[in-house]
């Protein structure tokens, strides 16, 4: 599949490549890399954390993100809860640890829609870097639920299915309204 990362635009829901499941990327190529540059273009001008391929309409398992430090989250945490870089995640792979726990989350591809999502609160990724290293880190707090909303979307899963239902209530009519616009993109 050749792509053409300048044409690349974040997805709004009901965008059937939302709930597509991601390929493992083979090699590492200029084209992956450019991807990658663009995504996190995107990511930044839509004042997000975290942005996956298949909301960019690449059925690839990549991801960035880049969780600024705040009085809440920091980087010197243990594990750390923000990372203050922007990072990009190449097949990556997810240990949970801890019992989930539920907190407000948002997604760049379902404006306006925000609800409790229950994530472990701690998460060790193995990934593979743009320039083909692989690594293992653990991180806790929002750097671990981003991790864990990112992974999701390269298996077809949005918040809407992880919700709890009274958040599911509470944005029944802004889905609607998404539905009704048909999913285009946003960006």
């Amino acid at each position: 599949m050749a792509v053409d990362p300048q044409k690349l635009r974040i997805e709004i829901y009901p965008a059937p490549c939302l709930r597509e499941r991601a390929r493992e990327v083979g090699e590492i190529t200029p084209e992956v890399r450019h991807v990658v540059a663009r995504m996190a273009e995107l990511m930044v001008e839509a004042e997000g954390i975290g942005l996956a391929a298949t909301q960019v309409g690449v059925p690839w398992r990549i991801f960035v993100c880049r969780v600024p430090a705040s009085e809440r989250w920091s980087p010197d945490d243990d594990p750390p809860t923000a990372n203050d870089r922007l990072e990009a995640f190449i097949n990556p792979v997810i240990e949970a640890i801890g019992a989930p726990e539920a907190d407000e989350e948002g997604c760049l591809s379902l404006p306006d829609i925000r609800g409790d999502v229950l994530r472990s609160p701690q998460v060790t990724i193995s990934a593979t870097d743009v320039e083909g290293n692989w690594f293992t880190r653990t991180a806790g707090g929002l750097l671990a639920r981003c991790w864990q909303h990112e992974l999701d979307h390269l298996d077809g899963v949005l918040i809407l299915d992880r919700m709890t239902q009274m958040g599911r209530l509470k944005n029944r009519a802004a889905l609607r309204a998404l539905e009704r616009q048909g999913g285009s993109a946003g960006g």
